[in-house]
């Protein structure tokens, strides 16, 4: 089992940055692929951001895709996803999640294990 606490959320205003951590405890956190996915009221939940076992290849929606960073310390046992330039429709609850995957993982039925999510608001 993996455990899984997201922080970092807030208000913020567009064009502001924050940045998201996801502190895993239970098994070895670098066994696992990470990402990160959000969903805003009334829509389903869409991928964002994941990274592989080794933090060596990474990928990104294109909604986001330079913009936002994801990272992983395997010593910290945590992932982050730093985020700039924020807009508005980026307003969601913010999940990560853990894969038994080496790979970089984009779909949500691969993943095993969630966060309860972390709200980011971004005001216009």
């Amino acid at each position: 089992q993996v455990q899984l606490v997201e922080s970092g959320g807030g208000l913020v205003q567009a064009g502001g940055s924050l940045r998201l951590s996801c502190a895993a405890s239970g098994r070895t956190f670098s066994m696992y692929a990470k990402g990160w996915f959000r969903q805003a009221p009334g829509k389903e939940r869409e991928f964002v951001a994941a990274i592989s076992r080794s933090g060596g290849i990474t990928y990104y929606a294109d909604s986001v895709k330079g913009r936002f960073t994801i990272s992983r310390d395997n010593v910290k046992n945590t992932v982050y996803l730093q985020m700039i330039s924020l807009k508005p429709e980026d307003t969601a609850v913010y999940y990560c999640a853990a894969a038994s995957e080496r790979r970089v993982v984009t779909t949500s039925y691969e993943y095993d294990f969630w966060g309860q999510g972390t709200q980011v608001t971004v005001s216009s």
